[in-house]
């Protein structure tokens, strides 16, 4: 009775945290999504009478040294980093996830292999392995999510092996083996549905790093080349100016914790909502 009146406030903490995670996501997504139509100003337009303003009725968050307005850049800038880790997550989750499927259901020989090729990409420093990549590739938004892809693959394959692997080993996978039910049916049907919870909560604390990743790479001129708004590089390029004006620093670096931090939020709560510990 008492584990029961202690877990129930938990429980209702826990939900109300999911919503409003939930809900800092959809309305930053939203605003990423609908920039071309919310923006007040075309973000590559500029003005040389309107240079390094701080923030007026004109120009709610002040102007950077071109007299490009922050506000509209900043969101453009959101939508092209959330873009680029929404796409490298994606295509990391799928390869990845795959790879960490296959070798938890075939074992032997295909594990071995998939696994400690998971291992050598594992174990490059995310940056150095992310700026080699983009190195052979070249600077961009198409690199930049590539790289970002490539880094998060094993940390996929690795996290979906382990639940996969206790999985596979359940009397219902032995059962539907038993009763002829093909490989691609029992990973779809039985294998994958189980590891939802995992990949949710993996896949919304990844997002928040690959936009850290994304705006590094950015910063150090690796990432979304101008004009093209980014974050990062809208940081990188505010530091020239922080004494004359620090708004384009500031604001960007402000958009850049509030998107990471919501992102990381949502996956917090989402792994204690789905921790069957608490249930």
């Amino acid at each position: 009775m008492s584990a029961t009146v202690q877990t129930a406030p938990v429980r209702r903490s826990v939900s109300g945290l999911v919503t409003v995670s939930a809900l800092a996501v959809v309305i930053l997504c939203l605003l990423a999504l609908l920039a071309p139509l919310i923006a007040p100003y075309d973000p590559l337009a500029q003005s040389v009478l309107a240079r390094l303003k701080g923030p007026s009725a004109a120009h709610w968050l002040g102007t950077d040294q071109f007299g490009r307005d922050l506000l509209s850049r900043i969101l453009h800038g959101m939508r092209a980093s959330l873009g680029i880790a929404a796409g490298a997550v994606g295509v990391a989750l799928l390869v990845g996830g795959t790879l960490g499927l296959v070798a938890a259901y075939y074992r032997g020989w295909t594990e071995r292999i998939v696994m400690r090729l998971m291992d050598v990409i594992f174990a490059f420093p995310v940056m150095l392995l992310a700026i080699g990549i983009i190195a052979m590739l070249g600077p961009g938004s198409g690199p930049t999510a590539i790289a970002i892809a490539v880094v998060y693959t094993p940390i996929f394959a690795r996290l979906l092996r382990g639940p996969a692997l206790v999985i596979t080993n359940s009397d219902y996978v032995a059962g539907a083996k038993a009763i002829g039910a093909s490989d691609a049916r029992i990973i779809f049907s039985h294998v994958l549905p189980n590891l939802a919870s995992v990949i949710l909560v993996q896949t919304s604390l990844l997002l928040s790093a690959a936009i850290l990743v994304e705006a590094s790479l950015s910063f150090l001129g690796l990432g979304t080349q101008p004009p093209t708004p980014s974050l990062g590089m809208m940081l990188s390029e505010g530091r020239n100016v922080l004494l004359l004006s620090p708004w384009a620093a500031v604001f960007s670096g402000i958009a850049i914790l509030i998107i990471a931090f919501a992102l990381n939020l949502l996956g917090d709560v989402l792994r204690d909502a789905l921790d069957p510990r608490l249930k």
